[in-house]
């Protein structure tokens, strides 16, 4: 038997207690709608990073700054994979970088 989310346990009299939700869920719950704008924190969470960090990124420029819709801050995905799509453009010159380094003899 499959279970879902509870919202309360009923007792069938077994003692197991099955879960039982008292409504049905929303089709959002079960097929999450895409969204294209994200919260502060949800973008944060789509780079893979803290807030704290989104922040920093976002105050040099390094990511996106949010647009304001009715008093919102919402920063658009597409924006965002932009701006991450750039860091491994810096990753590959930075790998370069090191290459050449490897490739010269340390001096002593």
């Amino acid at each position: 038997m499959r279970k879902s989310c509870p919202e309360s346990i009923a007792e069938d009299g077994s003692g197991r207690g099955e879960y039982k939700r008292s409504k049905p869920l929303a089709l959002s719950e079960i097929r999450p709608v895409p969204r294209r704008g994200l919260s502060r924190i949800e973008a944060a969470m789509y780079i893979g990073i803290s807030p704290s960090k989104f922040d920093e990124l976002v105050e040099d420029g390094r990511m996106p700054k949010a647009i304001r819709l009715d008093g919102r801050k919402l920063w658009d995905i597409r924006e965002l994979d932009a701006a991450f799509d750039a860091f491994s453009d810096e990753a590959d010159l930075a790998d370069d970088t090191w290459k050449d380094f490897g490739q010269q003899p340390l001096k002593r």
